[in-house]
């Protein structure tokens, strides 16, 4: 099959929102499916943020209650990322749910040609779903991969019966009821949501911090519809949510030539062709950042990019590319932002590109707090804890 390089180019640079291309309303079906007895609809919780989507309907983003669906690769190789949302949240007084009995996604497999059937994939997500609804907590989806296969496990569940027959005879015999989620919403509109309550708790200064944004693909090109746009925000021709939130925090946010292009992840390519990966994670997206831009920073909003653009930097270094700039979340930039320790909380020891200029240049002495941690470590060691808390984090 021929790839359309062109029309790929022509649609990265600028898109025209044609009512006569407006996707169906997704969410018309979800409640007609209700009413049929198909399945439960769990409601957003009040209050919720009306946000733009890239063809003009709005999407509602609960503030609160909210049950945490994690990350297997946040978890695994970033866990400063999970924590950084914790945090934040804390800080800023919303209740949630953290449960023990959410399952993989099963995503990862699926995207790298490797998982089972739909309806086991489909099964996946609704008994995710159907957990959260038993606790009273809204779904917030961390993983931008498990966001985009469960809006892809939504559509093909309101096309197809048969499928929908399949997995309720799955959930019988795990003793749970088909609930869909009004809205399938990801961590990262909750961050863009809330962007001016969190830089009201701002107390580093990020002002001449410039930073890069990629976004993730499956946040904005599965089932691209509901994603967030903003017309403040590139004119509303890119996702708003990673860039509206550092520019809110008062970094500087420079765009680059190849910001539509993938990480270099890819999925089957992470995992039978990580050359592949790592090549084009320095060459197509860190060393063009570089050149054009010269970031500070590189922010994203998914496991997958962070640890691609982060840990592919090594071996390029070591061939002397033009690398070398830190990788994170903005969920972990937020916090560092907001005071958070850059290891108790943000985790930054995980991160392999160096970040210790960053937090130098922001006035956050790492020295200090690695001198800190360290001591925590030592308290682990001599059995006086088990744990860092909460509590110690802030200490």
């Amino acid at each position: 099959m021929t790839i359309p390089v062109a029309a790929l180019l022509k649609k990265k640079e600028k898109f025209e929102r044609d009512p006569q291309r407006l996707p169906e309303d997704f969410r018309e079906e979800v409640f007609r499916l209700e009413e049929e007895g198909e399945w439960i609809v769990d409601r957003v919780p009040e209050p919720f943020v009306e946000a733009p989507t890239k063809y003009g309907r709005s999407k509602k983003v609960p503030i609160a209650n909210l049950w945490h669906h994690k990350s297997c690769g946040q978890c695994g190789h970033i866990p400063g990322y999970s924590t950084s949302i914790f945090w934040v949240m804390r800080k800023l007084g919303m209740d949630y749910n953290d449960p023990r009995d959410q399952t993989s996604c099963t995503a990862w497999n699926y995207y790298a040609s490797a998982t089972s059937n739909s309806a086991a994939q489909a099964a996946v997500a609704m008994r995710n779903f159907a957990a959260a609804k038993e606790t009273g907590y809204f779904p917030l989806i961390h993983c931008g991969t498990s966001y985009g296969h469960y809006k892809e496990v939504r559509e093909e569940l309101i096309l197809h019966p048969e499928l929908r027959r399949e997995v309720r005879d799955v959930l019988a015999k795990l003793g749970k009821p088909m609930v869909m989620p009004e809205e399938i919403v990801h961590y990262s509109e909750w961050f863009w949501a809330m962007r001016n309550e969190i830089a009201a708790k701002q107390v580093v200064n990020v002002d001449g911090i410039v930073a890069t944004v990629h976004p993730a693909c499956h946040y904005y090109k599965l089932v691209e519809g509901d994603a967030i746009y903003d017309p403040d925000v590139y004119g509303g021709q890119r996702t708003a949510i990673v860039t509206g939130l550092a520019e809110a925090l008062g970094a500087e946010v420079r765009s680059y030539s190849t910001w539509f292009d993938c990480c270099g992840f890819g999925f089957r390519h992470i995992l039978v062709q990580r050359d592949f990966t790592r090549s084009f994670a320095t060459m197509r997206k860190i060393e063009v950042m570089k050149e054009e831009a010269n970031p500070d920073v590189v922010l994203t909003h998914d496991t997958g990019c962070v640890t691609t653009l982060d840990k592919s930097q090594f071996a390029a270094q070591a061939h002397g590319r033009n690398v070398g700039v830190p990788v994170m979340s903005e969920a972990q930039f937020a916090a560092l932002a907001m005071g958070a320790h850059p290891y108790r909380v943000c985790q930054l020891h995980w991160h392999s590109a160096d970040y210790r200029p960053l937090l130098e240049k922001m006035g956050i002495d790492w020295e200090a707090a690695w001198a800190e941690f360290q001591e925590d470590l030592k308290r682990l060691e001599r059995g006086e804890i088990e744990f860092l808390s909460w509590e110690d984090c802030d200490a």
